[in-house]
């Protein structure tokens, strides 16, 4: 029975992605010892260094992959809850249990190791989302559908985020959103998010900048705008007709117009004027959704009101709620503020490092700006620099085409399951890898704020390769017991 079912896993496994899954480690590994390397040192297998520990990590992230295909398949799904409730528990004991470790409480050490239980958690939580909404009973009709998947993904991000401090790690869990839509959350929970996002930059960008005529700030008035723009559109949308938003763009130019003329003797509060405009329309909204019964209306408008408010909090909340590091991170990257000595300076470096790269870089181990340590972080979050400076404009391509290629297949696995609980699964973790490709790229390259999440099998550390390696391969043994059933 065994040797059969040995046989039966080696034939069934997606050996595609396994081999992907090599190159990538194989290939972060040297650049791990690219970043870490020093002219008086010798061997990458040298395990007073980081390339050298990585190896180990590396020996151990293939003996757990290999355990974990070994698994009888049904055991992920016996244990998922308990799991579940065995990593939130660990989560809480975490702050009391870690070392600070630059402001973060989310490092638990055993012995001579450390391990961070954030990243094992992806796993757990996404086995557990699996599970409840592959369920037969299970579909998302309504909101209500959506309340104990939220909690389940809420709870751990929170606790990793406020107890921890480790806020890059806590917005991963956002991935999950991508994996709730496919499953048929609605698209505007999605645009919630981007809204939020939008306002929060604009109040903040431009909020202290004065409108060129009459009085108040561009942010306040830009983010009225934008929100007088939602209400027409969805007011036009349920009425699907034309002449009604004729009327109503056209009332909102003449307001305005009206303004401009009042402007010219005396000041006029256009923030205001634009307040005034957007709760107009939103008693509009409330006064066609209760007598035509258009409920979309009437959500529309609720949030509405939620923004007017959120946009005016969001200055309280930059400037009392969020840590000194996360302001200046992102008044650096929206350019309020220049700070190249100091939360600027990764990010500046970086970009010199890949920049000295050109088209071919500089030569494996010939990076000047690694070599020298002008970036900190270079073998963990900010791995991605020494690819560009090492390898270049196509080393970078390539890498990141290797990437795109693997969460291509980690989807089309997805696709091809007939089992729904392993499909949300699936979808979880390639939602999960495409968040972390995402951020890290983009913060390296300075497109997204410094928040310190690693790149898959590239940065350097044993939880999150090890993290990575479970999500990957209990993947691939959930899909090769679709190929022993197949059979």
């Amino acid at each position: 029975m065994r040797a059969s079912r040995s046989g039966n896993i080696l034939e069934s496994v997606d050996w595609g992605t396994i081999g992907i899954f090599l190159a990538l480690v194989f290939f972060g590994w040297l650049n791990i010892y690219g970043a870490s390397y020093t002219f008086d040192q010798t061997s990458i297998f040298d395990f007073s260094n980081r390339a050298g520990k990585q190896f180990a990590w590396i020996i151990g992230s293939l003996v757990l992959g290999g355990v974990l295909l070994l698994i009888d398949y049904k055991t992920y799904d016996v244990l998922a809850y308990f799991a579940y409730g065995a990593m939130l528990l660990l989560l809480l004991a975490t702050p009391f249990l870690a070392h600070d470790i630059k402001g973060s409480l989310s490092w638990i050490s055993l012995g001579p190791v450390n391990l961070q239980p954030a990243e094992f958690a992806k796993c757990v939580v996404a086995l557990a989302i699996a599970k409840y909404m592959g369920r037969y009973d299970y579909k998302i009709r309504s909101w209500r559908d959506l309340v104990i998947p939220f909690v389940m993904i809420g709870v751990p991000c929170l606790v990793i985020m406020i107890l921890q401090k480790e806020t890059g790690s806590a917005l991963v869990f956002a991935a999950f959103l991508l994996v709730f839509y496919r499953q048929g959350m609605s698209g505007y929970v999605l645009w919630v998010g981007v809204a939020a996002v939008a306002l929060f930059i604009l109040s903040i960008r431009f909020g202290s900048i004065a409108l060129p005529l009459g009085t108040g700030s561009v942010g306040i008035f830009s983010c009225m705008l934008l929100l007088t723009a939602v209400e027409i559109y969805f007011i036009c949308k349920e009425h699907r007709m034309r002449w009604q938003a004729l009327i109503l763009v056209g009332s909102v130019f003449a307001i305005y117009g009206i303004c401009l003329i009042i402007n010219i003797f005396i000041n006029v509060p256009f923030d205001w004027v634009s307040m005034g405009v957007v709760i107009a329309l939103i008693g509009y909204n409330i006064f066609v959704s209760i007598y035509w019964r258009k409920y979309m209306l009437l959500l529309v408008a609720l949030f509405s009101l939620f923004c007017i408010g959120y946009t005016h909090a969001c200055d309280f909340v930059f400037t009392k709620v969020l840590q000194p590091h996360q302001r200046i991170r992102i008044e650096v990257l929206l350019g309020m503020k220049e700070d190249p000595a100091g939360a600027g300076y990764n990010v500046n470096q970086a970009r010199i490092a890949i920049g000295s790269g050109r088209f071919f870089g500089k030569g494996y181990l010939k990076g000047t700006q690694t070599k020298l340590q002008f970036v900190p972080e270079q073998d963990t979050d900010f791995i991605f620099c020494t690819v560009g400076e090492e390898w270049g404009f196509f080393g970078s391509v390539a890498v990141l085409l290797l990437y795109l290629y693997f969460i291509l297949r980690l989807i089309a696995i997805a696709e091809r399951q007939r089992n729904i609980s392993t499909q949300i699964y699936a979808y979880s973790v390639a939602s999960i890898f495409l968040f972390h490709l995402t951020i890290n790229v983009g913060m390296v390259l300075g497109l997204l704020p410094v928040i310190g999440i690693p790149l898959p099998f590239f940065s350097y550390g044993g939880s999150s390769l090890w993290g990575f390696t479970l999500l990957l391969f209990i993947l691939l043994r959930l899909d090769a017991a679709r190929m022993e059933q197949l059979r």
